[in-house]
């Protein structure tokens, strides 16, 4: 037994086409309503693929960054400076040429450090290996990699398969969600995505409706840390111009300086674990966040600094002209002044003085005049 059904579909093509179907009554209804659809996306001119409109798919799979590229800028331009720098070392002679060197690769690693902790993603970092639900509408169930990486201006989200690929799909994210923007509007864009469970639970913690209420210290922790590293820079910079001239001491106090800020930044990103800490349970795994790579950079750097900083002003107040010999500044100024009364005395060009002088005044003041056109 048979049903037939008719379906007209309007259109300037299709204004008279009438589709008849012979269908068994139990697979009426699935396959009439596919075939509807197809005939209605074909009506309007347009294209029907399996990801269009459809969530929780990509359109297109996701690859995740290699590198933050304002930090590979930061990278880039310290090197060519520094290279710059390197290519003059030939036309220094003497035994200053590798203290130069010393002093020019040192200032400009600090100086690189203290842009480039701005950009980095992993003051603080957690990660874990489990067993977890994978997407949603979805009862699959991966084995992956979950991590946390909070950085000054936001929070980097990572998945990684262990193996990569599994369910017919690879299985690497890297989802960045900045304070920058507003966060709420980034984690409904990442449901739209139909980004995996693991990255949105992870990512909610840090919405303005959470109750953990996280976004608002690791923002403002975020900034303050930040704003200290800048400030340490321009002391950094005002450091090596003093470091050029006679005021060796003052450029120690700068150094001095830019190690306080850089302490004030760790203290000031520090501040996020005094709020009380929030679970974050990754299948039957919690994850926990703990002090990074940049965190300890700027330790070390911090460090490096105050050291500088002493050294050069404890060893100015103990021998102020040998430091200025050192780093060549003061040095010409002060063969100039020793110089000024040393000169050649040319007695052929003062004959002709000296002769017409002793015919009009005589003999006798010869000496004096002699005497004094030397001392001039």
């Amino acid at each position: 037994m048979s049903s037939e059904r008719i379906i007209s579909i309007p259109g300037h093509t299709f204004s008279r086409a009438v589709l008849r179907l012979s269908l068994r009554p139990q697979v009426t209804e699935p396959l009439a309503n596919t075939v509807l659809l197809s005939a209605l996306v074909l009506a309007c001119g347009g294209k029907m693929t399996f990801y269009d409109g459809i969530y929780p798919f990509y359109s297109l799979q996701r690859s995740p960054f290699i590198i933050d590229i304002s930090l590979l800028v930061v990278i880039l331009v310290f090197s060519v400076l520094a290279v710059s720098f390197l290519l003059i070392l030939p036309g220094i002679r003497g035994k200053s040429r590798l203290f130069w060197m010393f002093r020019i690769i040192t200032s400009l690693f600090i100086g690189a450090v203290l842009v480039a902790l701005n950009f980095t993603g992993d003051w603080a970092e957690a990660s874990v290996k489990a067993n977890t639900s994978y997407k949603s509408f979805s009862n699959a169930v991966v084995s992956a990699k979950v991590g946390l990486h909070v950085g000054l201006y936001g929070i980097n989200i990572t998945l990684k398969g262990d193996p990569v690929s599994q369910i017919n799909e690879t299985i690497d994210y890297n989802e960045v969600f900045r304070w920058s923007s507003s966060v709420d509007q980034q984690y409904g864009d990442a449901l739209e995505q139909g980004l995996p469970n693991p990255i949105l639970y992870i990512a909610e913690k840090f919405t303005r409706n959470s109750a953990c209420g996280l976004i608002y210290q690791y923002r403002y922790s975020g900034r303050f840390a930040s704003a200290n590293l800048w400030t340490a820079f321009c002391c950094w910079l005002v450091a090596n111009i003093l470091f050029s001239m006679p005021v060796i001491l003052y450029a120690g106090y700068m150094m001095i300086a830019t190690a306080a800020f850089i302490f004030f930044s760790m203290a000031s990103f520090s501040t996020i674990f005094n709020v009380t800490p929030c679970d974050f349970s990754i299948g039957a795994e919690s994850l926990t966040t703990d002090y990074s790579h940049s965190f300890w950079i700027a330790l070390a750097t911090g460090a490096l600094c105050t050291v500088i900083g002493l050294v050069v002003v404890l060893l100015d107040c103990l021998f102020p002209a040998r430091m200025r010999e050192v780093f060549s500044v003061g040095v010409d100024n002060e063969d100039d002044e020793c110089h000024t009364g040393e000169g050649y005395f040319n007695s052929g060009f003062l004959e002709g003085v000296i002769y017409d002088d002793s015919t009009q005044t005589g003999n006798a003041s010869l000496p004096q005049q002699i005497t004094t056109l030397t001392r001039l």
